[in-house]
C-alpha cells in the first residue's frame, strides 16, 4: 500500500575541498511502504529535479527565507541542498572577506555532491540558487561554466552597493549563458526594478524578473503561518514581457510555482 511521507530534512556533508556542509531536503512524494526512504537511499521519483541553495553575506543556510524556499521546492518534488558557503563554515559570523573564488569552488562541489546522490538514477535537471551574495557567486560560477547547471534562481541579486549605482556587479552578465530567474524586491537598496531590468539586457541567456511589491533586500519574508504549497503547474500571477508580479504573502510557494512554470517553458 502506497503512503505519503512529510518533508524530510537531514544534515549533509561531503569531504571535498572546500567541503560541503548543509541540509538535504528530500522531495515530498509518495513512497512505497515496503521500501521506505532512508538517508542513503532515495526513491526514484525524487531524482527528477534538484536545487542547490546558498545564503547571503551576513547569513547562513539556516536563514528563514532559505529554509522556507527549500521546503517549498521539496513540496513541489525537488531534492534540495541548502548549504553554508566555505567562508561561513570557517567563521560563524561576519561577511565574506576576499573568499569569492573559494566560495564558488564550494558551490561547484555542492552541485557535484547533489549529482552524486544517486549516480545510477541521475537527476533530469539540477539548478543553482541563492540569496544576495550566494546568488551572485552562483551566477559568476555559471558564467564561467555554462554546463554546470540547467538554470539559476537569484533571490535579491546585489546589483550594486546601496547608494552606489555606479558600482555595478554585472561584469559577468554578458558571459552568462545559463537561464536565470531573478526575484527582486521593489524597495531593495541594492538595485531598483528599473535598474535590474536594464542589467538583465546584458545577459544572452533567457531571463525572467519577478518583482516583489513593497519588499526590501530580505524580500520582507516573515514565516508567520503555514500555507498550502502551490504545485508546479499552478499560476502565481500574470506573466508580462519577462516580468511576473508577486506579493510578499506566501512568497516561497509563489516563487517555486513561478520557477517551475518558467523552467518548464525552457525545454
Amino acid at each position: 500500500m502506497a503512503q505519503g511521507f512529510g518533508p524530510k530534512v537531514t544534515s549533509f556533508a561531503a569531504d571535498s575541498e572546500p567541503p560541503v556542509r548543509g541540509y538535504l531536503h528530500y522531495a515530498s512524494v509518495p513512497a512505497d511502504a515496503s521500501q521506505p526512504p532512508t538517508t542513503d537511499r532515495l526513491p526514484a521519483s525524487d531524482l527528477r529535479q534538484a536545487m542547490v541553495l546558498s545564503h547571503g553575506a551576513g547569513s547562513n543556510c539556516q536563514a528563514p527565507l532559505l529554509v522556507a524556499v527549500a521546503t517549498a521546492f521539496a513540496a513541489a518534488g525537488f531534492t534540495v541542498l541548502r548549504c553554508d558557503l566555505p567562508y561561513r563554515q570557517k567563521r560563524p559570523h561576519g561577511p565574506p572577506l576576499g573568499s569569492a573564488a573559494e566560495d564558488q569552488r564550494g558551490l561547484r562541489n555542492a552541485v557535484v555532491a547533489v549529482r552524486e546522490l544517486a549516480p545510477d538514477r541521475p537527476f533530469g535537471r539540477v539548478y543553482l540558487g541563492g540569496h544576495s551574495y550566494g546568488g551572485r557567486q552562483g551566477a559568476m560560477l555559471a558564467a564561467d561554466d555554462a554546463s554546470l547547471v540547467d538554470g539559476l534562481l537569484l533571490l535579491s541579486y546585489p546589483l550594486h552597493p546601496p547608494k552606489k549605482p555606479e558600482q555595478l556587479r554585472t561584469a559577468h552578465f554578458p558571459r552568462l549563458r545559463t537561464p536565470a530567474m531573478f526575484v527582486h524586491g521593489s524597495r531593495d537598496p541594492f538595485g531598483s526594478i528599473e535598474e535590474m531590468e536594464s542589467a538583465l539586457k546584458l545577459i544572452p541567456a533567457a531571463t525572467i524578473l519577478l518583482p516583489v511589491e513593497g519588499a526590501g533586500h530580505d524580500l520582507s519574508f516573515k514565516p508567520l503561518r503555514p500555507s498550502r504549497p502551490l504545485g508546479p503547474s499552478e499560476p502565481s500571477g500574470p506573466l508580462e514581457e519577462g516580468r511576473r508580479h508577486i506579493a510578499v504573502d506566501d512568497l516561497p510557494e509563489k516563487v517555486v510555482a513561478a520557477f517551475c512554470q518558467w523552467s518548464a517553458s525552457l525545454s
